[in-house]
């Protein structure tokens, strides 16, 4: 029954991402923030598909910690999901992005409309310069920077690899607060494979850490928090689960 209901959910998930995109195609000669509307309205479909469909439910904690205007939002990654949080808890969200993206129909077109930035992630000094300039010119008109410090979807509860160079040229480039925000949700939608499992996701968006600090101390500030975070979540996630499997 899970994976009926997980190919049930791809179905939807993929389904509506074609049908979403023909219907909002006149949107691609109106103003970006028309795209980015559209792109909450799917964000919260997905929400819905997966409490309808798999029986997992989604909470986002924090919202009061989220700053209005400029922020970097620097986000735990497990899954897709956690790309479309970011429409749903802050205005106009910039998403630093795998390149490969733009590739994919309707999803790269509205990326390019909604001015995403794409970066090749084995790119080289130039690619981070490039990365920094172009997330500078967004948050100058007050827009939200999104950036997953890993670099790439994680097992829940794996080591941490966060990579400091990009962040930390980030922070230094915009001189606005980093928000964390940790997840657990890679317990019911893994990083790959269609199976999702009945549970609670939940996102807590964690106290602004202040601009203007060193790379060592943002570093070192951000892992501790949002790995200690994060890893609270999975285990109430994982009591949920045991809940539920009874």
């Amino acid at each position: 029954m899970t994976l009926l209901r997980s190919l049930l959910f791809v179905i939807w998930m993929y389904g509506l991402m074609a049908i979403m995109g023909i219907l909002f195609l006149p949107t691609l000669i109106m103003p970006k923030g028309v795209i980015l509307w559209g792109i909450s309205v799917y964000a919260r479909s997905l929400i819905l598909g997966l409490r309808l469909i798999c029986g997992i439910e989604t909470e986002i904690r924090g919202q009061q910690n989220m700053p209005r205007g400029t922020v970097l939002y620097a986000g735990k990654h497990h899954c897709m999901l956690d790309v479309f949080i970011p429409f749903i808890v802050t205005r106009a969200p910039v998403v630093i992005m795998k390149k490969e993206l733009l590739w994919y129909p309707f999803l790269g077109w509205y990326a390019l409309k909604a001015a995403m930035i794409p970066i090749d992630r084995e790119g080289t000094t130039k690619t981070l310069k490039k990365m920094v300039g172009e997330a500078k010119e967004r948050a100058a008109d007050g827009r939200q920077i999104v950036i997953f410090p890993e670099g790439t979807r994680v097992e829940p509860g794996a080591p941490p690899a966060y990579h400091a160079a990009g962040l930390s040229a980030l922070a230094k480039a915009i001189e606005e607060p980093i928000v964390p925000v940790a997840t657990n949700a890679g317990l019911c939608w893994p990083g790959r494979g269609l199976k999702r499992s009945k549970g609670k996701i939940v996102y807590e968006i964690l106290p602004p850490i202040p601009a203007g600090l060193s790379r060592r101390d943002l570093m070192a500030r951000l892992e501790t928090e949002l790995e200690a975070a994060s890893n609270a979540l999975i285990e109430e996630g994982r009591a949920v689960q045991a809940r539920l499997s009874k």
